[in-house]
C-alpha cells in the first residue's frame, strides 16, 4: 500500500473526474489524502480518502489579484496562491510520509509542492492539454497584442514572484507554463485523443484515458420515473455560469407544446420563481443529477463544459452546444468536427432558431450514428480504471 497526496483547488469541471480515480486507487489498497476545498467534502470522504482543506476564500482573493485580462495576469495569480497553499498543506502534513504526489494541472500549485516535497508527480489534466510549446504561442501573442511597457511590467512581476517562491520555499520556476500547466512526468488526460487539438505534439508521457465517468450519490430529490421512456430534451449551462434567465425563458418559448418533456437545470444561484409560468412540458430545477439524466435524454443541450460534454457522449445523447467561456468553444468545435452534434452562439440566438437545430440533431441519423461511435471509444478507453493503471505502471519506477 502506497500514500498517496492529491492537490486539487479547482471547481466541479476539476473536482468531478478524479472521484472515480481516487474510488479505484482505494479499491486497489492505496491510501489516500485530498486537499480541496471544504465544499467538496462530502463527496471526497465517499470515496474513502482523507480530506484535508484550505481557505478558498483566501485561495480565490489571492488569485484575482493577479490580474484578469491576459494569460501572464493569471500565471502571476496563481503564483500568489502559493502563500495560501503551500504552507497550508505543509503544515497538515507534519511528520507523515508519502510515496507520490498527484496534483491538478491548473490549481494548487502542484508542481512547486512536489519539488518542495521530493515527490514523484502525476498532473490530473481535466481540460485539453498544452505542450510547453503550445503554451509559449499563447505568450507570444500577448506580448504582440499589448504594448511593450504593459509586456514587461508583467513579465517583471512574474520574475519577482518567482524570486519570492524560491527564497520563500526553496523551489525553481523556469517558466509560466509551470506555473500554469503544472508538468509532471505523467499527466492524465480525461478526454480521448481524437479531441485533443494537436494530439500528435503528445508524447508518451501524457496518457488519454477518455471521460472519467463514476456514480456520484446525492441527497437530491428528482423523481426518474417521471422522464422514463418520454422523448427527453435535458437543458444545463452548468453550475458556474449558469444564471442565464433570459435563455432559461428562450428555451420555455422553444419547446412548449411540443412532443418533448424538457428537464431544466438552472443552478443554485437561480430562483426558479424569476421565471414566471413554467410549460407543463418542462421539469425545473435548480439541480439534476445529470449522470442519470442523460440516462434517458434524446438531445442534451449544453455549455460545452468538458464534463457535461463527455458526460452527455458517454451516454450516447447528441448534443447542441452553446459555449460561454473558456475551453468551451473549442469544445463546442470539436464536437462539431466529430459529427455529434451542433454548435450554437448565444447572442442574438432565437427560440425558432434554437427548436430548428434541436429538431435536426434529433432527427438526423448522422449525428446519432457518430455519437454513437464516439461513446463506443471512450468505453474502450477505461476512464479512471485506465487511469489508475497507469498511475500504478508510473509508481512501480520507484517501488524499492
Amino acid at each position: 500500500m502506497a500514500r498517496v497526496l492529491f492537490i486539487n483547488g479547482g471547481s466541479e469541471g476539476h473536482i468531478n473526474p478524479t472521484i472515480g480515480v481516487v474510488q479505484e486507487l482505494i479499491l486497489r489498497g492505496e491510501e489516500v489524502v485530498y486537499f480541496t476545498y471544504e465544499d467538496f467534502r462530502e463527496r471526497i470522504e465517499k470515496t474513502g480518502a482523507t480530506v484535508r482543506t484550505f481557505d478558498v476564500q483566501k485561495f480565490i482573493k489571492a488569485f484575482i489579484s493577479g490580474g484578469r485580462n491576459s494569460i501572464l495576469e493569471r500565471v502571476n495569480g496563481l503564483l500568489l496562491t502559493a502563500d495560501i497553499m503551500i504552507p497550508s498543506v505543509l503544515e497538515q502534513i507534519e511528520g507523515e510520509h508519502f510515496d507520490y504526489i498527484i496534483h491538478d494541472s491548473m490549481f494548487g500549485c502542484g508542481y512547486l509542492l512536489a519539488q518542495k516535497l521530493k515527490l514523484p508527480a502525476i498532473s490530473s489534466c481535466t481540460t485539453f492539454a498544452q505542450t510547453k510549446a503550445s503554451f509559449d504561442k499563447l505568450l507570444e501573442q500577448f506580448s504582440k497584442q499589448n504594448p511593450a511597457e504593459v509586456v514587461q511590467a508583467k513579465y517583471g512581476e512574474f520574475q519577482k514572484l518567482t524570486e519570492r517562491v524560491k527564497e520563500k520555499y526553496g523551489v525553481e520556476i523556469h517558466s509560466p507554463y509551470e506555473v500554469f500547466c503544472n508538468p509532471a512526468s505523467l499527466t492524465i488526460v480525461y478526454i480521448p485523443k481524437m479531441f485533443q487539438p494537436f494530439s500528435e505534439e503528445f508524447d508518451q508521457t501524457y496518457k488519454f484515458v477518455g471521460p472519467s465517468i463514476s456514480s456520484r450519490a446525492t441527497q437530491e430529490n428528482f423523481d426518474l420515473s417521471a422522464i422514463k421512456g418520454k422523448s427527453l430534451i435535458y437543458i444545463s449551462l452548468g453550475t458556474v455560469r449558469n444564471q442565464a434567465i433570459d435563455f432559461y425563458k428562450l428555451c420555455f418559448k422553444a419547446f412548449e407544446d411540443t412532443k418533448h418533456t424538457v428537464v431544466l437545470s438552472v443552478g443554485a444561484q437561480t430562483k426558479i420563481a424569476d421565471l414566471g409560468e413554467i410549460p407543463k412540458n418542462f421539469v425545473v430545477q435548480n439541480y439534476v443529477p445529470q449522470t442519470e439524466v442523460l440516462k434517458y435524454t434524446k438531445l442534451f443541450i449544453t455549455h460545452g463544459g468538458m464534463n457535461s460534454t463527455f458526460e452527455g457522449l458517454y451516454n450516447g445523447v447528441p448534443l447542441v452546444v452553446i459555449p460561454q467561456s473558456a475551453d468551451q468553444p473549442v469544445i463546442a468545435e470539436q464536437v462539431a468536427k466529430n459529427g455529434a452534434g451542433i454548435q450554437l452562439q448565444m447572442q442574438g440566438l432565437t427560440a425558432d432558431q434554437l427548436r430548428e437545430v434541436a429538431d435536426q440533431v434529433l432527427n438526423n441519423p448522422s449525428f446519432h450514428k457518430a455519437v454513437a461511435t464516439i461513446r463506443e471509444s471512450l468505453k474502450e478507453l477505461g476512464g479512471y480504471r485506465q487511469a489508475v493503471d497507469e498511475i500504478f505502471k508510473f509508481k512501480s519506477q520507484y517501488d524499492s
